[in-house]
């Protein structure tokens, strides 16, 4: 997910159209011309022959800032390291605060949190303190039927075993012979227990359907404790609440035991993602036109497959429906393959599939006249990557640094969101008090002035904080720890696109090709860019990185504000997205040709991205019928190794290729998996084939340069081959004879 998304080429085209006709309406045509407007066309230089060696460092204050911000990313995650106490996010934690688990503790064997009342977890108060008004405790297993306090005693007089059962759910201090009026005073029993299982070390009502009803151990309601009857919806009802109160880590757990159980398999089709990208870039060079086809015709049958598969499975349904239940109607479940049960699921997907192979066939129909421009490009390319090998290579380094750059930002998020002490706050199950969502202290609760105003309040467990100067900015430490990981990503990028432009550049203006070409030109152009473009890079993408943090905040504000019925508010944020989306791909793309006139002269952003602009502007038709269908051509080869790929994933994790190898048969959510490899094995292919993209981008602002320097003279010799000089040409006479 770190990599850099696949860039939009027809956006692109849109944004010179539109620059153009914004320049056009502003000022008259005859003011100027084109070269005036777009500066002036490059000149003969007989003593240019590639990047320049005579550089020096470009844009040092934003080099300077963005040292200090590393290092004050470095001191972050050590006093974090300090602080921070990771087993918070990896064990529940009670109301006193021990963690469910913990090995050397009482709790040693109790992994399990086990709410007393459940139905409490429906109160408002749930959203607002971030916390279910009732004690919680940690148990070794979950109950396994319905079971009330008065129920137990009349049965404790008969045979004592069914106090040991039930006293397991209760706090050590707990005597079965209390009064009803005495127990929920003492608060040391749940006044009922019900059927559960572990949810997220959790547990949670063991919900099934019977006849297409919701029950909880075949029964419709049950009897509270005190008293009253509950349905089994208001119990739905309370589970959905306890979910909220539940953060994205905790889902990490019995994510990490699939992982802890496949990781060699994810590895071994990470692998086989890997050789097959290096197949096609190898093919690409031999046989690109029929490599296409390949690609084309691959992508949509896998997409057909999963169309087929999806409609197999809706069909299948229709005819032996297993629940006549709704996603609203099932709400928390134990066991999320549930949801794969319901036809609605199953349709949509097939809608999606519909949706995608209908839009790649559209786009292969309006490019199919300029697929041949495509496949002289990718050749020309091929040959480049031939020359230059050591690019191939480049991918492993860019995927090490992306790596070390997540992991140390997870990391330091954790710790950050682990820090400080247990936190106790005054708890209301009523929510009629008013010290309620006041710190407390649990040891002496009790004998203070807010129990004796609050009957019933309980002082619980509330999260970890603290009052020191470190813990009040950990807000602000999150965002940091954000931003400078936005910041370093795009970095990494920016680095691995400036280093493979200079290599790709030196490939260009070699007049004999390899003869010319120097040794290492890969590992030249990476300490260039080190040693003198660091503020640059630095520069190009810090400003990605402040547009990618005000997505996060809007996104962030539609979370928030996502049940406001507000019709305005929610068309403005659309279009804000939509705004900050486009800009976001605009600079990308502005900052990607920015990278490659840096490494061939050595300026600095501003004046490499001005020169860069002023370039593709001056070459706007050409622009307009090369990059855009090359781009989709790799595009295709990206998504038919992840298809590929995620094809035999799901076919292994599912136990449906037990003839070639038998798939793991323990694992909680076999999507878990899946997904890895699926996605893993796109950022695999992604980072293979964005050499060739960055290599076909490179050698096109080259060949505008290499235009306007030369005329194909044998005194001014053209670097480019005749082949796609021909080619190239041929497509930018095409819309000007159409024009006159």
């Amino acid at each position: 997910m770190c990599i850099e998304p696949q860039s939009h080429q027809p956006l692109q085209i849109y944004i010179y159209i539109f620059c153009l006709l914004c320049f056009f309406l502003e000022k008259p045509a005859d003011t100027a011309s084109e070269e005036e407007d777009f500066g002036d066309p490059r000149t003969y230089d007989p003593d240019f022959t590639g990047p320049v060696s005579n550089r020096s460092c470009t844009d040092v204050l934003c080099c300077m800032i963005f040292l200090l911000c590393i290092v004050g990313y470095i001191v972050l995650g050590l006093v974090a390291w300090v602080h921070g106490d990771p087993r918070r996010a990896a064990y529940p934690t009670d109301s006193q605060g021990h963690f469910c688990g913990q090995k050397g503790t009482p709790n040693e064997n109790k992994t399990i949190l086990f709410y007393f009342n459940p139905l409490r977890c429906t109160s408002p108060s749930v959203l607002l303190n971030l916390q279910c008004p009732t004690t919680q405790i940690c148990v070794s297993k979950c109950p396994e039927k319905f079971l009330t306090y008065v129920e137990m005693q009349l049965l404790y007089t008969k045979d004592k075993s069914h106090w040991e059962d039930y006293r397991q759910f209760c706090k050590t201090t707990a005597k079965p012979v209390k009064s009803l009026t005495q127990l929920l005073l003492d608060d040391d029993c749940p006044t009922a227990i019900f059927p559960s299982k572990p949810f997220l070390q959790r547990c949670f009502p063991d919900f099934s359907t019977k006849n297409g009803t919701l029950t909880i151990g075949s029964q419709i309601v049950f009897q509270d404790g005190n008293g009253g009857t509950r349905s089994v919806i208001e119990l739905r009802d309370a589970a959905n609440g306890i979910n909220k109160l539940l953060d994205a880590k905790s889902l990490g757990l019995k994510v990490f035991e699939d992982y802890a159980t496949t990781w060699y398999w994810i590895l071994i089709g990470l692998m086989i993602a890997m050789v097959l990208s290096w197949i096609f870039l190898i093919l690409l060079r031999f046989i690109a036109g029929c490599l296409f086809w390949v690609f084309v015709i691959g992508v949509i049958g896998i997409i057909g497959y999963g169309i087929w598969h999806c409609y197999q499975q809706y069909t299948n349904l229709q005819e032996h429906p297993r629940s006549v239940l709704t996603v609203y109607d099932i709400g928390i479940q134990t066991n999320i393959s549930m949801y794969f049960e319901l036809q609605q699921t199953w349709f949509t997907l097939m809608i999606i599939l519909c949706i995608i192979e209908v839009i790649v066939i559209l786009m292969l129909i309006f490019l199919r006249n300029r697929i041949r421009v495509a496949i002289i490009l990718l050749k020309e390319g091929s040959k480049a990557i031939g020359y230059v090998p050591s690019t191939l290579v480049y991918p492993a380094l860019t995927f090490i640094l992306l790596s070390i750059c997540i992991c140390y930002w997870v990391v330091t998020a954790v710790f950050l969101a682990t820090s400080g002490v247990p936190v106790y706050k005054v708890i209301a199950p009523e929510g009629h008090c008013i010290h309620e969502n006041q710190t407390c202290d649990p040891e002496i609760f009790n004998t203070t002035e807010i129990a004796k105003a609050c009957p019933g309040a309980l002082c619980n467990f509330a999260f970890y904080g603290g009052k020191s100067l470190y813990h009040q900015y950990i807000p602000t430490f999150h965002v940091y720890n954000l931003f400078v990981f936005l910041w370093l990503i795009n970095f990494v990028i920016a680095l691995g696109q400036c280093a493979l432009a200079g290599a790709f550049a030196t490939y260009y203006w070699a007049m004999k090709k390899p003869d010319d070409i120097p040794r290492y030109p890969l590992f030249t152009a990476f300490g260039r860019a080190i040693r003198y473009h660091t503020g640059s890079l630095a520069f190009g993408s810090l400003i990605i990185a402040l547009i990618q943090m005000f997505k996060i905040v809007l996104e962030y504000l539609n979370h928030r504000l996502k049940r406001t019925e507000n019709t305005l508010s929610k068309f403005l944020q659309c279009c804000l997205r939509c705004c900050f989306w486009c800009l976001e791909n605009a600079i990308k793309f502005l900052n990607r040709n920015a990278y490659i006139m840096i490494a061939i002269y050595g300026r600095n952003f501003c004046r490499s991205a001005k020169d860069a602009f002023n370039l593709l502007m001056r070459n706007v038709l050409k622009v307009a019928v090369t990059d855009e269908v090359t781009y989709f051509v790799l595009f295709l080869g990206k998504i038919l190794v992840a298809g590929s790929i995620g094809v035999l994933a799901f076919l292994f994790f599912t136990q449906r290729l037990p003839v070639i190898a038998q798939g793991p048969a323990s694992l909680n959510y076999y999507w878990v998996p899946l997904l890895t490899v699926i996605l893993g094995s796109y950022l695999i292919a992604h980072g293979f084939f964005s050499v060739y993209a960055m290599c076909v981008e490179t050698i096109f602002i080259c060949f505008c340069e290499d235009l306007e320097r030369n005329d194909g003279s044998t005194e001014k010799p053209y670097f480019i081959t005749p082949n796609l000089h021909g080619i190239l040409i041929k497509k930018q006479l095409v819309p000007q004879k159409q024009k006159e």
